[in-house]
């Protein structure tokens, strides 16, 4: 494809904790764009200190998209974001030449860049059926049937995420088909060219930057908004990390200092998996957050 001013979508992803929301608002602001959040829990108006959504200083520089919009008890997924996003994108285009798109969510950046495949929605009632099923006699029987009906697919998810194993066994269920059947994974046509960058820091500095913040969210008030959430746990919104270790110290199962060691913990086992994901894409330029320039360099000449 020619290179073209027109409909190009910037995209800023990385680990958790490396700076992206700001570096995406000063790429923003020097593109004259808005910023499309691709983060599968800032959706939810509910979570702000845990899950680090922007400040209301930093929504008052540069307009966000997708960002505290819907409430926990709200059901979402990744199909109706990809169609939001790309009727917003459709309208943003025929008047502004870019979009910035950041996230760590690497599932939410894909649905809109490559498209995601047409998979029925969620039943409400299989799915209470098997998140009681789950619920009463743990993972194991679910991993179970997930092989019987889809040994492809079981060999390939991560068997410790039950969300995943739920999802597939839901459309192995409703549809009579194996979930990776239905999964195509072909790239559909869009109408916009992405360019992305990816951000990253030596692992060390990472780490501490992550142990950093949970600190600071802790004196920021996490516990309180956590306490606030109780009534609400068992939502899927809520399956997060810094509310489950706290909902724990909650229930009397860990002290508060255990807590805060394992939500640095996971935190650091997310990023690890976050970069894995998204080092496995070859089109993503890689810079240290620090490098604002030269990825504004690199941006200006792709376009």
């Amino acid at each position: 494809m020619e290179k073209s001013l027109k409909n190009i979508l910037v995209v800023i992803c990385g680990p958790t904790a490396v700076g992206k929301t700001k570096v995406s608002i000063q790429i923003a602001k020097a593109l004259q764009s808005e910023i499309i959040s691709a983060d599968s829990r800032q959706i939810y108006k509910e979570l702000k200190i845990g899950v680090a959504s922007p400040s209301a200083e930093e929504l008052m520089v540069v307009h966000h998209h997708f960002a505290g919009h819907l409430s926990v008890h709200e059901y979402y997924n990744i199909s109706r974001f990809e169609q939001e996003v790309i009727l917003w994108l459709d309208s943003w285009f025929r008047e502004h030449p870019i979009a910035v798109m950041t996230g760590g969510s690497g599932l939410y950046i894909d649905a809109v860049c490559k498209g995601i495949d047409d998979l029925p929605d969620a039943d409400p009632e299989l799915r209470n059926e098997l998140k009681n099923n789950f619920k009463k006699d743990g993972i194991e029987p679910l991993k179970l049937k997930l092989k019987t009906l889809d040994p492809d697919y079981y060999g390939k998810v991560d068997l410790n995420n039950p969300n995943r194993i739920l999802r597939a066994l839901e459309v192995c269920i409703i549809t009579g088909k194996s979930y990776s059947a239905l999964r195509k994974n072909q790239a559909k046509t869009r109408s916009f060219r992405t360019i992305k960058i990816g951000l990253n820091l030596p692992r060390e500095e990472l780490y501490k930057r992550i142990e950093d913040r949970v600190d600071l969210m802790m004196s920021q008030g996490l516990l309180q908004e956590v306490k606030g959430l109780q009534p609400y746990r068992d939502l899927n919104a809520l399956n997060t990390v810094g509310y489950k270790e706290l909902f724990d110290f909650l229930d009397e199962r860990i002290t508060l200092k255990e807590a805060i060691v394992q939500i640095k913990t996971s935190t650091k086992r997310y990023a690890k998996r976050q970069l894995t994901w998204f080092k496995k894409d070859p089109a993503i330029h890689w810079f240290h957050p620090d490098e604002t320039d030269k990825i504004l360099d690199l941006i200006r000449s792709e376009c």
